[in-house]
C-alpha cells in the first residue's frame, strides 16, 4: 500500500485544529459564559447545552448519509466542509455576543437557537472531515500515523482554545466586548484551517453505487454491526467522562483553590503532556495494538483525575497541576486511538457488504454518540451544580464544593471504567486486519492469475 505524503498528512491534520478549538471552547467555557457572563441560571444554561448537542447529534446521520451519496466535481465531502466553515465563523461570534434581551426564558430560547446554528455548522464540517480518513489510506499503521498528525493539530487547537480565551478577553476594558471579539477570532481560525484541508487533500474518485440501501436501512445495518458497537459505546462513555471533567475544572479552581488563574496552568500542563505523548502512543500502539493502548491510557486518566479531585486540597495547587500533567499522559490516547480504530471498523463493514463504502454513515454515528455523550455531560454538570446550590459570585458552600469535586473525578471515572470493560471485547488488531484485507485481495489475485 502506498505511503501518504507529508503534504496530505499536514493538510488533513490541520483541519482538526479548528474542530478541537471549537470543542475546547464549548467544553471548557460555554457553561461558564452562560452562567457567569450572560447570567442564566445553572439549570437553564445546562439545558441550553444539552438541547444544542442533541440537535447537533440529530443532524449528524443526515449529513453522513447525504455526503456518502454526493457526487460533484469537488468530491463527496469538501462542499459541505466549505459551507460549514463559513457559517461556523459567524455563528461562533454570535454565540459569545450578549444580545439586548431581558428575562431568563427569552435569553434561554435565543442562546439555544444560536447554539443549534453553531452546532449545525460544526456538523457540516466535522462529519465529512472525519469520513476522509478511511478514504486516504487503507494501511493499518498509516492510519494511526495520519491520526497522530490530526491529533497533534487537535491538541494545538485545544491549547489555543484553552489558553487564549481569557487573554483575548483581557485586552478589552469591556469584558462583554472581549467575549465577542474572542468568538469571532476563534471562528476565523476554524474557517482558515478547514479551508487548508479542503484545498490540500484530494478525495478519491467514486462512482454511484446502486447497492446502497435507503436511509433507515443503512443505519439499521450499521447499528447491527457488533464490532462497531464494541468501539462506539466505549468512545461515547469516554467522551462523557472527559467532557464532565473539562466543564467542571474551571469551577474547581475558582471555588476549591480560590484562584481561577490556576485553571490555565493546570490545563496547559494537561494538554502539554497530551501533545508530547501523541507520537509516543503511536509507536506504542504499533507494538501492543490500538485497543490495549487506549485501555491503558484511559486507565491512567481515570486514576489521575480521581487523585486530583479528591486529594487536590491536601496536595496543594502545584502538586495538583503535576497530577493533571500525569493524567494528560493517558488523555493523549483519547486523541489518537479512537479515530484510528474507526477506519478499521469501516473497512470491516465494507467486507461484509460487498465493498459498499459507508464512511459518512459510520463517521456520523461516531460523532452522533460523542455529541450525545457531550450533551449528557454538560447537562449533568449544570444540573448537579444547581442541585448543590452553586450561584455565580457567591462564596461556595461545603455542599457546592463536594458537588464540584464529584464532577471532576468520581462521576467521570464511572464512565471510564464501564467503557474500559466494554472495549476489552473489541476484536480488531493488526493480525485480524491483515487477514481481512488479504481475504479481500485474494479474488483479485486469482483473477489476475487467470
Amino acid at each position: 500500500m502506498s505511503q501518504v505524503t507529508r503534504k496530505t498528512k499536514i493538510g488533513f491534520g490541520i483541519g482538526d485544529l479548528g474542530g478541537n478549538l471549537f470543542f475546547t471552547i464549548i467544553g471548557f467555557y460555554l457553561l461558564y459564559f452562560l452562567t457567569d457572563v450572560v447570567g442564566l441560571s445553572a439549570a437553564l444554561a445546562g439545558t441550553v447545552l444539552m438541547i444544542g448537542k442533541i440537535w447537533d447529534a440529530v443532524t449528524d446521520p443526515v449529513t453522513g448519509f447525504v455526503s456518502d451519496r454526493t457526487r460533484s466535481r469537488w468530491g463527496r465531502r469538501r462542499p459541505y466542509m466549505f459551507v460549514g466553515a463559513i457559517i461556523g465563523m459567524f455563528s461562533m461570534g454570535l454565540m459569545f455576543t450578549i444580545p439586548d434581551i431581558n428575562g431568563q426564558m427569552p435569553m434561554f430560547f435565543y442562546m439555544t437557537g444560536v447554539f443549534c446554528l453553531l452546532n449545525t455548522a460544526y456538523t457540516l464540517m466535522n462529519i465529512p472531515y472525519a469520513a476522509l480518513l478511511p478514504e486516504i489510506t487503507q494501511d493499518f499503521n498509516e492510519r494511526t500515523i495520519l491520526t497522530g498528525y490530526r491529533m497533534s493539530f487537535a491538541v494545538v487547537g485545544t491549547f489555543l482554545g484553552a489558553g487564549a480565551v481569557f487573554p483575548i478577553i483581557g485586552l478589552f476594558e469591556n469584558p462583554e466586548l472581549g467575549w465577542t471579539v474572542m468568538g469571532y477570532i476563534m471562528g476565523a481560525i476554524m474557517l482558515i484551517t478547514m479551508m487548508i484541508t479542503i484545498f490540500t487533500v484530494k478525495e478519491p474518485d467514486h462512482v454511484q453505487d446502486s447497492k446502497q440501501a435507503g436511509f433507515f436501512q443503512t443505519y439499521k445495518e450499521a447499528l447491527k454491526n457488533k464490532v462497531f458497537l464494541k468501539a462506539l459505546i466505549p468512545w461515547a462513555l469516554f467522551i462523557t467522562g472527559t467532557t464532565m471533567v473539562q466543564g467542571a475544572l474551571v469551577y474547581y479552581f475558582a471555588n476549591v483553590f480560590g484562584d481561577e488563574g490556576l485553571f490555565q496552568i493546570a490545563l496547559m500542563a494537561l494538554l502539554a503532556m497530551s501533545l508530547l505523548f501523541i507520537p509516543i502512543w503511536v509507536k506504542i500502539s504499533q507494538r501492543i495494538g490500538k485497543k490495549n493502548s487506549y485501555t491503558i491510557g484511559m486507565g491512567i486518566m481515570a486514576v489521575g483525575i480521581l487523585v486530583f479531585s479528591l486529594g487536590g486540597e491536601q496536595l496543594g495547587a502545584l502538586i495538583s497541576c503535576g497530577v493533571m500533567a500525569l493524567a494528560g499522559v493517558g488523555l493523549s490516547t483519547h486523541y489518537v486511538m479512537p479515530h484510528s480504530i474507526l477506519p478499521d471498523v469501516i473497512e470491516h463493514d465494507s467486507m461484509n457488504y460487498d465493498g459498499v463504502r459507508r464512511e459518512g454513515v459510520f463517521s456520523s454515528l461516531w460523532t452522533f454518540m460523542s455529541k450525545i455523550g457531550q450533551a449528557l455531560a454538560l447537562a449533568l454538570n449544570g444540573w448537579i451544580l444547581s442541585i448543590v446550590g452553586y450561584q455565580a459570585g457567591t462564596v461556595a458552600t461545603d455542599s457546592t464544593i463536594t458537588g464540584i469535586k464529584l464532577l471532576c473525578g468520581p462521576i467521570p471515572v464511572i464512565f471510564y471504567v464501564i467503557g474500559i470493560i466494554i472495549l476489552a471485547s473489541y476484536p480488531i488488531n493488526k493480525e485480524f486486519y491483515d487477514k481481512m484485507i488479504a481475504a479481500r485481495l485474494e479474488p483479485v489475485i486469482i483473477e489476475e492469475a487467470r
